[in-house]
């Protein structure tokens, strides 16, 4: 819930920051404080008021050292719809701020973050975060050039775009892989030795790798439907992949 509540405001704010810059980009005009249906204030303040307040009211339910975790991303949440005016890869200080509920959430479990288990699956699902949303961002690119904004899919261009999302892609398999190696499901080096039970989630990883391949193999970089339909497909299928495959061998192991 306080993961849901907080990207939701984050997703209020850049559009309470953009609105003047989205009234001139066509995928963005509809939105509705763009578009004039809604104003800033009492709508977008108010309604930012309670997203911000839900998540408030998530985490003090939590012990003290994920409140301080949680109060920590503010500054990022807050600071993100500056980032495409300032920086050269705004679609990192997104993944920045979108992942943090992976170690957030695992403080919360357990009272602390295992440094070797919640930086690989941050900074994993950082890296898959850049894949995503370069291929994203590349159906704004001519917009953003004309508004002077910045994205990774204008700073990466379509000659290196691919390439380097490739690497990427790779990175957000490795975290993953070693997030959960460090968790408990791990492969010893024996393969002979191998617990079934750590079968579904390599298994499951080994399709999220191949999924990334295949957004990155058919993704043509100046069809708006052929982005989106990538995009929203992490959503739908690249997620989905990785969660089913902890939660089963999760459940293997201590059954």
């Amino acid at each position: 819930v306080g993961a849901l509540v907080m990207r939701g405001a984050g997703c209020t704010i850049n559009d309470m920051w953009d609105r003047d810059f989205d009234k001139r980009v066509a995928r963005t005009r509809a939105r509705p404080l763009a578009a004039g249906d809604l104003k800033m204030w009492p709508d977008a303040t108010l309604f930012l008021g309670a997203q911000l307040s839900a998540g408030l009211g998530v985490l003090t339910q939590l012990n003290l050292e994920s409140i301080a975790l949680g109060a920590a991303s503010v500054p990022l949440v807050l600071s993100y719809p500056l980032a495409k005016r300032f920086t050269a890869l705004p679609q990192l200080h997104l993944g920045a701020t979108f992942n943090w509920g992976a170690l957030l959430g695992y403080c919360a479990a357990t009272g602390h973050v295992a440094l070797g288990v919640g930086l690989p699956l941050y900074g994993g699902c950082v890296a898959w975060t850049l894949v995503y949303d370069t291929l994203y961002a590349h159906q704004d690119k001519h917009d953003d050039a004309k508004l002077g904004l910045r994205s990774s899919a204008l700073t990466l261009g379509d000659a290196w775009t691919k390439p380097v999302l490739g690497a990427w892609s790779a990175c957000a398999v490795v975290g993953i892989g070693v997030a959960g190696h460090n968790a408990g499901i791990a492969v010893p080096l024996d393969l002979a030795a191998v617990d079934p039970a750590v079968v579904p989630f390599y298994a499951a990883l080994s399709l999220f790798g191949t999924h990334l391949g295949w957004q990155l193999l058919t993704a043509d970089l100046g069809d708006t439907p052929n982005l989106a339909a990538r995009f929203r497909s992490n959503a739908l299928v690249g997620g989905p992949l990785v969660l089913v495959g902890i939660v089963a061998s999760k459940l293997l192991l201590v059954a």
